[in-house]
Formats: C-alpha cells, structure tokens, sequence
C-alpha cells in the first residue's frame, strides 16, 4: 500500500498509526460532516466553480454534469458532498465512493479516489482544501498500481495556467526550441486567447521554482530538465502513461498497468505535465519530430484535452487518451 494518497486528510504515514477511539472517531467524523455539508462558513461564495468526477482515468464521467452547487466558503470536500452521494472513512478526512463507486480493489488491483485542483495534485486532503473563485476540481477513480503519485495532468486546461494555485496565479512561460516556430506560436495564441499572459523564452535550465513552464519542442530538446526526463522512466517517476526513448525517435504507449500498448515513431506527439519536487507543474508539448510536435501543438486545448492526463498523438493525428485502454 502506498504511503502518500492525495485524497486523504490524514498526514503522510499516519494511515499505519493505531486508530482512535470509536468515541473520538465519532466526534472527528461529526464535526467532519458538518463542516462538510455547511462549507466554512458564511464567507463569500466562490464564482466559476467547476467540479468534475470521472473513473478510469477521466474515461467515464459520473454523476451529474453543468455548474456545481456552492454555498458559502467551500472546501474541496464540503464541494463534493454538496453535488454527490459521498461515503467516507477515516473520521470523514477520505473518500471511499462517490455515487456509488467505491474504492478497494479491481481484478486484484487497487483503485481509489484521487482529486486534483486546477490539475495539479493537492498537496492536503479535500476536508482541509478550500476553494477559490474558478478552481477546477476533479476527482478520479482509477487504479494506482503502476502510479500512487500523479503530480499534474493536463485535463482542467487552461488550469493552472488560468488561476494558478490556491488562490494564486502562478508566472507562465512557453519555452520554445524555435520562437517563432508555428507549434510555439500556436501554444502562446492558446495560452492568450484563455487570458493568459504568457512570456516566451528559449528552453532554460529552468531554475524559477513557482514558474508554469511550457516546453514545446522535440523530445531530445525538452528532456534534460529533471522533471520531463523522469517521463523516460514510466509512471512510477513521472506519473505519465508513456515512455519516449532516450534518442526521442519513439514514444511508447503504457496502460493502467504500464504494460506497453503500442510504440510510435516519426510523426508522434504528446501533451503532458509532471513535476518535481514541490515546483509548479511543468507541461511538455513534445514529440519525435517536428511533425509530431506540430501536432502535439495543435491539441493544445481545452476541446482536445478535456478529462485527459495527457495525450498522445499518432502520426496519422489520432489522439491517444493516457493511460490507454489497451492494444
């Protein structure tokens, strides 16, 4: 099992402590549920709220779809319970099913609730998570075998690049190979056209922390910063259902599982983000050429990248959902 689940309120290994009392329980999960059901407070409420709930990586949406109900200063978790059938364990402080899907395990692998907050895993458990005017919050069902810590996914764009981090916009930066090459430009326009304020730069070494970083190029251009080359390296390092091939001239499609579904070569592309460490997010639109970075470019937007961790581009343009479904 694994010791960091973002779902949980819980601090970090504290899950393999001796549990409280019944009684303090049932005062923990009381007070939990009240304040879950009721947000906050009577602080302002939150506008432009988004709540999404998916399974198997983004693939099934569940329950209700269109603007969530807000009342008051919400927490992530208070959100949820307000839209959703929920179950909890834990005192109220984790997720165990939303409408009806619970988490456990699946043909012998485990699954469970994971949430993200305007694409980015949250550092704390939903109960002690607030929300901000235009977070995007998406909670996903899916199986953690290959990968308990996914840091980013590309799913809620233009999150982050729109609001940022708890409550806090975060500097943009596209980082390109050729600046006033098409695939740059047509991630910049994306970017602005959101309202996003983007800079442009060459690629860097990368060393400004709180930075958004967009890095559009070749695979052999992009890798060498120590969150994209942890993508050569599977899931288990980056959280990423791919693996390009040190020279960048193959791209190799992962299931759930990290069982390979599928190798790509000339033309391919692929729109993702990971992180290391405690920086923002870094997102790489990325391919085996020039070719696929083109077309990894042109799926640089919300039509293309709704409810997905990241996405893969065929050489003939089909896009490839990851993790994949399967050969």
């Amino acid at each position: 099992m694994s010791s960091r689940r973002p779902n949980r309120s819980l601090p970090v290994g504290e899950r393999r402590e001796r549990p409280p009392t019944r009684r303090l329980l049932g005062l923990i999960g009381l007070v939990g549920l009240m304040l879950a059901s009721c947000g906050l407070g009577p602080g302002s409420t939150p506008g432009a709220i988004h709540l999404t709930v998916t399974q198997g990586f983004g693939a099934r949406q569940i329950g209700r779809q269109g603007p969530p109900r807000v009342r008051g200063q919400e927490t992530v978790m208070s959100l949820l319970m307000r839209n959703h059938r929920v179950k909890t364990r834990y005192g109220g402080g984790f997720v165990q099913s939303i409408d009806g899907h619970a988490g456990g395990t699946q043909s012998g692998d485990p699954v469970d609730w994971f949430y993200y907050v305007n694409g980015i895993e949250a550092p704390r458990g939903s109960a002690d998570t607030s929300v901000h005017p235009g977070d995007h919050i998406w909670w996903d069902l899916h199986d953690w075998s290959q990968a308990d810590d996914i840091p980013a996914v590309v799913g809620s764009f233009p999150e982050p690049f729109l609001h940022g981090s708890d409550g806090k916009r975060l500097p943009v930066r596209v980082e390109c190979v050729e600046l006033t090459g098409e695939p740059c430009e047509t991630v910049v326009a994306r970017l602005r056209a959101a309202g996003v304020p983007a800079a442009i730069a060459a690629i860097g070494p990368g060393n400004e922390p709180s930075t958004l970083r967009v890095l559009v190029g070749p695979w052999p251009a992009v890798r060498a910063t120590p969150a994209t080359e942890a993508i050569e390296r599977g899931p288990r390092a980056s959280g990423v259902y791919a693996r390009f091939a040190g020279d960048g001239q193959t791209l190799t499609l992962l299931d759930a599982h990290g069982r390979a579904t599928g190798t790509l070569a000339a033309g391919a592309g692929l729109v993702a983000a990971t992180r290391y460490a405690e920086e923002a997010p870094t997102w790489v639109v990325t391919g085996t050429d020039t070719a696929g970075v083109s077309r990894a470019a042109h799926a640089f937007s919300e039509a293309a990248l709704r409810n997905h961790f990241a996405l893969a581009l065929e050489p003939s343009g089909t896009a490839r959902p990851l993790p994949t479904a399967g050969p």
